[in-house]
């Protein structure tokens, strides 16, 4: 195990040792895309301005991680040990990903850029999606109660196939839960 180090500018794609563990450990500048990183353990770390675009995390462990001006692109999210996930993402690129079934009660989005993100199933119940936008975001059977959509926008939810009791919006991203009715909404 790896405790207590900074990586910084490390080349990380031509990884190729399974299951290596990281605690309390940070990476700076770090190229992961396309890495294989199945059956790591990340405790702890930060990632800083790191792309680990296309990476696979098959059984990847990510504890109290917390990801900073990041391009995390294309990554599914959803084979990843779920054993104690938590993430924080701030300011980070996750287009394309899907947290697929995952329980993201324990996670942050702060000024995240969500393309074309797949939440299906997953339980994003309480979360605060603060200044992220969700254009073209899927939301299907999602646990949305309580979520708070308030600082959130280009999202388009169906409230007829996601839990949304308790939910937040502003009234500016109403038209997000109307758009399935095909309404034309003016703002006049």
């Amino acid at each position: 195990m790896t405790e207590d180090k900074d990586f910084k500018n490390i080349d990380f794609t031509q990884l190729k040792q399974e299951g290596k563990e990281y605690e309390n450990c940070s990476f700076t500048n770090c190229n992961f895309s396309n890495a294989h990183i199945s059956n790591f353990l990340f405790s702890e770390c930060i990632f800083e301005q790191s792309d680990l675009s296309m990476a696979q995390v098959t059984n990847t462990s990510f504890q109290d991680c917390t990801f900073n001006q990041c391009k995390l692109v294309g990554i599914s999210w959803e084979h990843c040990n779920t054993f104690l996930l938590s993430f924080s993402f701030n300011f980070c690129q996750l287009n394309l990903g899907s947290f697929f079934e995952l329980n993201l009660k324990n996670s942050h989005f702060t000024q995240c850029e969500l393309h074309e993100v797949d939440f299906s199933q997953a339980n994003m119940a309480g979360l605060y999606l603060d200044n992220c936008d969700l254009k073209g975001a899927i939301f299907e059977r999602t646990n949305l109660r309580n979520t708070n959509f308030k600082a959130a926008s280009n999202y388009s939810i169906d409230p007829e196939s996601n839990p949304l009791k308790g939910a937040k919006f502003s009234s500016d991203g109403l038209e997000g839960l109307l758009e399935k009715y095909q309404l034309n909404i003016s703002h006049d």
